[in-house]
């Protein structure tokens, strides 16, 4: 095979070994180059700050582009860097700490994820931590048991709602019929059971 500015130029009988294994070293180079260019940027940003615009523009890339790739070499030391993972993968998780870096990393490694299953997996992660977040918010602010916090999340999954709307609407159904039920056989009440009730109400 012959690599032109412009392409590749390819044998008409190249046994099918060859081309794939062209296709791994390529794989490699365009992952290798995007850290080249990443690291390229950030040392010229940091040396030739006057001059490296100038720069920018005889790479011949998109500035945003560009940019990127020097965000990410920027947020890895070379010895961060998974030689296994692509460049994308490590881009994935640029903006978490390097704890959680190393973590999500570790695991797109060690169970061969592609970038979008990594994408999907901390996507799916935060949503639980969000849920966690949500179910320890309403066990503190309603104080109930933990098995009728359970119970409830069961109910409001099986609804198709979140727990917050599935409880409004529980408590407004509740407070609707007895409501209904107090219009239908009145009791009088006291004032002091008025204030006290009051108060309840209030707190």
């Amino acid at each position: 095979m012959l690599t032109t500015d412009v392409g590749l130029q390819i044998p008409d009988e190249l046994p099918f070994e060859d081309w794939e294994r062209a296709g791994r070293q390529l794989s490699g180079i365009v992952n290798s180059s995007t850290w080249w260019l990443g690291d390229w940027l950030v040392y010229g940003k940091e040396h030739y700050s006057d001059r490296y615009e100038r720069g920018l523009l005889a790479a011949g890339l998109q500035y945003q582009t560009l940019r990127n790739y020097a965000w990410v070499a920027g947020r890895f030391e070379l010895h961060r860097r998974r030689p296994a993972l692509s460049f994308q993968h490590h881009a994935e998780v640029a903006s978490l700490s390097a704890e959680e870096q190393d973590r999500w990393l570790d695991h797109a490694e060690k169970l061969k994820w592609s970038t979008k299953q990594l994408r999907e997996g901390i996507r799916l992660a935060r949503e639980d931590d969000a849920r966690e977040a949500e179910t320890e918010d309403t066990a503190r602010r309603l104080m109930v048991p933990d098995g009728n916090l359970k119970r409830w999340h069961r109910a409001a999954a099986q609804s198709g709602t979140d727990l917050r709307q599935w409880v409004l609407t529980t408590l407004d159904q509740a407070a609707k019929a007895a409501l209904e039920e107090d219009a239908a056989h009145p009791m009088s009440l006291n004032s002091s059971q008025m204030e006290e009730d009051g108060d309840r109400v209030d707190a």
